[in-house]
């Protein structure tokens, strides 16, 4: 890891800095398959909800947000807590560096340690990319929704990923905010240790 990079939990103040980061993915690609850029003032309500609960991690480098990876819910009936999606982005300039994967190792380090058993990764199936480098990171393929998205004139096929974040408890416990993890051992993730 580069000592220029500062990994850290994101708070609402950089939704301005991320939306910078997303908004090329929604506006020239289907990566994403929202269709119009979030305005500023909803992605900072956006990023607010989901800082509450879930890990949120940014990488900064040399001062310059370079990507994010965060986690939301995954389905909304109560047997399905133990479980979330998760998404990473980086800045086109730091694509290859290794930043991505360092945001998912963080970012499944906080997860596990809140109580969360399973990650799911949704990709455009024409995203080669991001199916290679999901695999790299422990994911499994879990089936695809067909046609499950409509963008630039064509429908798109989503490929679903599933990644073990820890070892099946019989009686699992309740799940803790992010808020709710030890600062210390939030540090020592954030900084690689």
């Amino acid at each position: 890891m580069s000592s220029d990079r500062l990994f850290r939990l994101a708070d609402a103040k950089d939704s301005d800095a991320v939306l910078k980061i997303y908004a090329p993915y929604v506006r020239d690609t289907v990566i994403s398959l929202e269709l119009e850029v979030p305005s500023p003032k909803a992605f900072h309500k956006r990023v607010e909800g989901i800082v509450k609960q879930y890990p949120f991690v940014v990488c900064e480098t040399n001062g310059e947000m370079a990507g994010y990876a965060y986690a939301a819910m995954h389905r909304e009936r109560t047997g399905y807590r133990y479980d979330v999606d998760v998404s990473v982005y980086t800045a086109p300039e730091y694509f290859g560096r290794g930043i991505a994967r360092a945001l998912y190792d963080r970012l499944f380090a906080l997860l596990a340690a809140q109580g969360y058993y399973n990650a799911y990764a949704g990709c455009n199936a024409k995203n080669r990319r991001s199916e290679a480098f999901h695999y790299k990171c422990g994911f499994k393929f879990a089936g695809a929704f067909h046609n499950a998205g409509h963008k630039f004139g064509e429908w798109h096929d989503v490929n679903w990923y599933e990644k073990t974040l820890r070892e099946y408890d019989e009686i699992p416990a309740e799940i803790q905010p992010i808020s709710g993890l030890p600062a210390e051992y939030v540090r020592e993730v954030l900084s690689g240790c």
